[in-house]
């Protein structure tokens, strides 16, 4: 083969190898961009997810929380009621036994 053509096919054979370098590095920096978008949205997803569950989080507490509050307030009631009823109860027994002390205290006198 004549020299101008070994020559020739060579400088062909880098163009085309300049060719497939400039191809790959596009499509590496094409990819690392689409991996850069993917990372971003993973990352906005997951902030997102976190945000609701954080949400969600906070509305059980909430109503745990209103849960316990009421069962107290119930508990509450329950036992004002309880000493309510001992005390009117109790009222009858004092209104008696001032009654009678009151009646002794008068005989005492006469």
């Amino acid at each position: 083969m004549p020299r101008p053509e070994v020559l020739e096919r060579i400088k062909s054979a880098e163009s085309d190898a300049d060719d497939i370098i400039a191809q790959a590095e596009r499509e590496r920096d094409e990819l690392i961009s689409d991996a850069r978008d993917r990372a971003e949205q993973i990352r906005a997803e997951a902030e997102s997810e976190a945000s609701e569950m954080e949400e969600r989080r906070l509305a059980e507490a909430r109503e745990e929380i209103e849960a316990e509050r009421e069962a107290i307030i119930e508990e509450g009631e329950d036992a004002r009621e309880e000493l309510v009823a001992e005390a009117q109860s109790n009222v009858e027994e004092a209104v008696e036994y001032t009654v009678e002390r009151f009646e002794e205290a008068v005989h005492a006198q006469t």
